[in-house]
């Protein structure tokens, strides 16, 4: 890989001085500083490399000019300071195809294409460091690989999302004055703050982001292989079951099978976007981390369907009381206040030191859906991304869950301890439904993903 430069793109209009500092919501708050990455693979647009990356800066230029806070520092826990300093934009050159990369994406090939390899690191205390961090890496074939990096305080993958798509969205136009208009149509960000203030509740320490040794692996689940889960849970009248519910409950049920836990002290903990539960939907343009936990915890041996059924009925819980109580006419600022509390404190576990059941807490799995997130909807102006992916995670027994590119499967980005992953990717009724690494469509080719292996 050669490095041929490292910019630093500002936003195309000077933030108004009254909008210079950002205020936080209170949970972007207690969010940790480590940063979300995301990377795109691309077909080659069909012009010149120098004139891809001339748009793509303007363009973020552009952007940034709406997403303004992205475009700042991190003035302390609570809030930004929009000045504008911009955010860092690196482009490589590799002497290789994108087929060489998608053929054999271990972890040794896939990690350079991130901006310094800031995935999942903490963002430094310097003043200068960026809150987006971009790399584009440009392939011999013309193809490209683009990954972002963004700081998790100041927002969640739907942030991101939403921020990627906006900027293909300017991108996508050929001339100046359309790239002009289209900025003045999309809709502007909502801040994270105006639905979620500070008010005065107090400002509780940050969650640690505890890393652990982990290995990586990718399963995928085909549509035919969900609908197959889902007719097997609707058969013990369990009413809808989602494509989220049925993979997650399916990874979760054969973990704490493969690796021989108790279920009394093991839980399941997924996050729960805030947007679509609260009454009325919150903006889908909003920014910031809005997002809570739903805790599922099961005392007993507990079936598949029966897992399923635990999570409708916490997800309904959960709407009635913390989509509620968070905010609009319901909100109980001191319910608020504890549930921070809680969530910013890491409790010791104490396995048959007490009756409440989370304090016995050993082993918890933690999930992430992005399915939804439209991902594969970033045109830059080449057409849609051949694969989406992220990297692994040092966050052990954590989950993502993403769309397949057709729409209707799901990947899994699985996290476990080494003793425990090898384990886990063996157990027979998981494999019944999931392909470990299977072959990723691109173009007329075929490619195989390998995240474990080092392969030659």
């Amino acid at each position: 890989m050669e490095f041929i430069s490292r910019e630093t793109i500002k936003p195309s209009n000077p933030t108004p001085p009254h909008l210079r500092i950002h205020p936080l919501s209170f949970i972007d708050h207690i969010v940790f500083r480590n940063y979300i990455p995301l990377l795109f693979f691309y077909n080659s647009p069909n012009h010149e490399q120098a004139s891809t990356i001339s748009k793509l800066k303007k363009s973020l230029s552009q952007v940034l000019s709406r997403y303004y806070p992205f475009a700042g520092k991190l003035r302390d826990q609570v809030s930004i300071d929009c000045n504008d300093q911009g955010v860092s934009f690196l482009v490589t050159r590799l002497r290789c195809n994108l087929s060489t990369i998608l053929q054999n994406p271990t972890e040794e090939s896939l990690n350079p294409l991130f901006p310094d390899e800031l995935q999942w690191k903490p963002m430094s205390s310097s003043s200068s460091s960026s809150i987006i961090a971009i790399q584009i890496n440009c392939f011999a074939c013309g193809g490209i690989a683009m990954s972002v990096c963004m700081c998790h305080k100041v927002g969640d993958a739907a942030t991101l999302s939403n921020f990627i798509n906006d900027w293909a969205t300017l991108n996508r136009q050929k001339e100046l004055e359309q790239e002009t208009a289209e900025l003045l149509l999309l809709p502007f960000p909502v801040p994270g703050a105006s639905l979620f203030p500070q008010e005065n509740l107090p400002v509780f320490p940050e969650v640690l982001f505890v890393e652990n040794d982990t290995v990586c692996r990718r399963f995928v689940f085909e549509a035919s292989k969900i609908d197959s889960l889902k007719s097997t849970v609707s058969s013990h009248n369990v009413p809808n079951p989602t494509r989220v519910e049925v993979v997650s409950a399916l990874i979760y049920n054969r973990a704490v099978s493969a690796l021989g836990l108790i279920s009394k002290t093991t839980s399941f903990r997924t996050a729960v976007n805030l947007r679509t539960r609260t009454v009325p939907p919150l903006p889908e343009k909003s920014v910031g981390n809005l997002v809570w936990f739903l805790f599922v915890l099961s005392p007993w041996e507990t079936e598949l369907h029966e897992l399923v059924l635990k999570m409708k009925q916490g997800l309904t819980e959960f709407c009635e009381t913390y989509a509620k109580k968070f905010g609009g006419e319901d909100k109980d600022m001191s319910f608020i206040s504890e549930c921070l509390k809680q969530a910013a404190s890491v409790p010791e576990p104490q396995p048959g030191g007490s009756d409440d059941e989370e304090s016995q807490i050993v082993t918890m799995f933690c999930c992430a859906s992005w399915c939804r997130f439209p991902m594969y909807e970033a045109d830059f102006g080449w057409g849609k991304p051949v694969w989406f992916t992220t990297s692994k995670c040092p966050v052990k027994n954590s989950i993502v869950l993403m769309d397949t590119r057709d729409g209707g499967g799901i990947e899994a980005i699985v996290n476990m301890e080494e003793q425990d992953m090898a384990r886990f990717e063996r157990d027979v009724e998981l494999l019944k439904y999931a392909s470990l690494n299977p072959a990723v469509g691109h173009g007329n080719y075929v490619v195989k993903i390998y995240y474990h292996g080092f392969c030659s």
